[in-house]
């Protein structure tokens, strides 16, 4: 069975590069699948080891090259697109100046050029509505195979604890329950919008409450937070609070009734500071601060948080026999590359609250955009899943969220492209409110497609 998995996983990757390369946005399809859903995980053998994601991510990218370059660009050049450049600028400098230049710091630095990569070469491709929601229902599907198989996994056993995840950016079981919970207003904005289909839609919900149990299962207590945190504002964003709040508690009260002992001791001590992980996470933070104070411009260097605790622990007068990581992605930023890269880091987080509520407006304005308004909601849901879950994860360089935002990216685009098609009279025709057409997306993206809809339209 372990041979035959390697073979056929093998065999879809080798027969999509020919295609990878034709249409490019195939590649990409592909290359998420073998991010998310880590097949090659699921080997035993040769294909285990077997770097399938930059064979793909060569061929779609040397495709773009060959077929469309001059045609479509390689990234849709927005404000977030242009943080990431210098997000990754700043990280290199970082690296430049680090004391620790070990192997595994190189990898880890190109790793985090290539999630930059991909995330604007994400941004280039997905330039249409139904791209745009073929990749993210793979997303969504990926990561529900693991969340349905795990729910199913602690129905089956009785609740016994789910250790560590797939693999790749997935094997921590904290970073596992953080992309689960991702996911969850995936699932459900995804089966909201299939509601002519009941099925699906129920596939999505019966998805959901398992991928919950997952979560729960991983005993990850950033994760549960950025679960409650994500369901909260979730339910704040249906509009009907009353409604939202009664399911909230119905939740509640079920989570306390059918949530394994294991479990709900594990998140007993969410508050307990005296708990050896808490101490070391509060430990973590105070020693980051007096990295930052000491290097407030480039930080310590990538990679190097860890290499260096020993050296400000006393500063921060903590008795420390062993290091840790930061525990804190933000903090792992500002610490390890500096001020300048970590106000960068928050300007993108905050730059998807501004476009969503922007993009929402505008399908309020114009019916043939109601679409948007489902998915700006989704993403700004996700996107507090993450900032949540990332107080507590060392996850700065998650490939996950840097894929989002780059997916925001395009979803601003796309409306802003259907957006100028049509005229902004008929929308105040219709009884709507103006908006300016320059103002409506975030960061004047609209105003700089004007030059881009001939190319688009082709």
């Amino acid at each position: 069975m372990g041979s035959f998995r390697d073979l056929l996983v093998f065999g879809i990757v080798l027969l999509s590069l020919p295609v990878s390369f034709r249409r490019p946005f195939v590649g990409l399809l592909v290359f998420s699948w073998l991010a998310y859903m880590r097949p090659q995980d699921m080997c035993w053998s040769f294909a285990r080891d077997m770097r399938l994601s930059f064979y793909v991510g060569m061929a779609m990218i040397a495709g773009w090259w060959a077929n469309e370059r001059g045609r479509r660009p390689f990234a849709t050049w927005d404000a977030r697109t242009r943080m990431m450049i210098a997000l990754g600028c700043l990280v290199l400098v970082s690296y430049a100046q680090a004391k620790d230049q070990a192997e595994y710091v190189t990898r880890y630095l190109f790793e985090f050029l290539k999630i930059l990569v991909i995330a604007l070469f994400t941004s280039g491709q997905v330039n249409t509505r139904e791209r745009f929601r073929g990749l993210v229902v793979l997303i969504a599907v990926c990561l529900a195979f693991f969340g349905i198989k795990g729910g199913v996994f602690g129905v089956l056993t009785g609740g016994a604890t789910i250790l560590r995840g797939p693999g790749g950016m997935l094997e921590d079981n904290n970073d596992f329950a953080l992309a689960l919970v991702m996911n969850v207003p995936l699932l459900f904005y995804l089966g909201n919008s299939e509601r002519a289909r009941p099925y699906v839609l129920a596939a999505s919900r019966v998805a959901i409450v398992l991928t919950v149990l997952t979560v729960l299962l991983t005993h990850s207590r950033g994760g549960f937070l950025a679960l409650v945190a994500t369901a909260v504002w979730m339910a704040w964003r249906t509009g009907n609070l009353m409604r939202a709040a009664g399911g909230l508690f119905v939740s509640a009260m079920a989570f306390l009734v059918f949530a394994p002992r294991s479990v709900l001791e594990r998140m007993a001590t969410i508050g307990d500071t005296t708990d050896s992980s808490a101490m070391a996470r509060l430990q973590s933070w105070s020693v980051a601060m007096r990295m930052i104070e000491a290097n407030p411009v480039f930080g310590v260097g990538l990679r190097n948080f860890q290499s260096s605790y020993l050296n400000y622990a006393y500063l921060a007068r903590v008795d420390a026999k062993t290091t840790y990581v930061a525990h804190n992605s933000y903090l792992q930023i500002w610490a390890e590359s500096g001020t300048i890269a970590f106000a960068i880091y928050i300007l993108l987080l905050m730059s998807v609250f501004v476009t969503c509520n922007r993009l929402y407006k505008m399908g309020q304005v114009r019916s043939d955009l109601r679409w948007v308004m489902d998915y700006a909601r989704m993403m700004e849901a996700t996107t507090i899943g993450f900032m949540v879950g990332a107080v507590f994860l060392n996850r700065g360089h998650f490939d996950l969220v840097y894929h989002w935002i780059a997916l925001v990216t395009s979803l601003t685009a796309i409306a802003g492209y259907h957006w100028l098609r049509r005229p902004r009279a008929e929308a105040i025709a219709r009884g709507g409110t103006a908006i300016s057409i320059r103002r409506t997306p975030s960061f004047g993206v609209v105003g700089e497609l004007r030059g881009a809809i001939p190319r688009w339209g082709r």
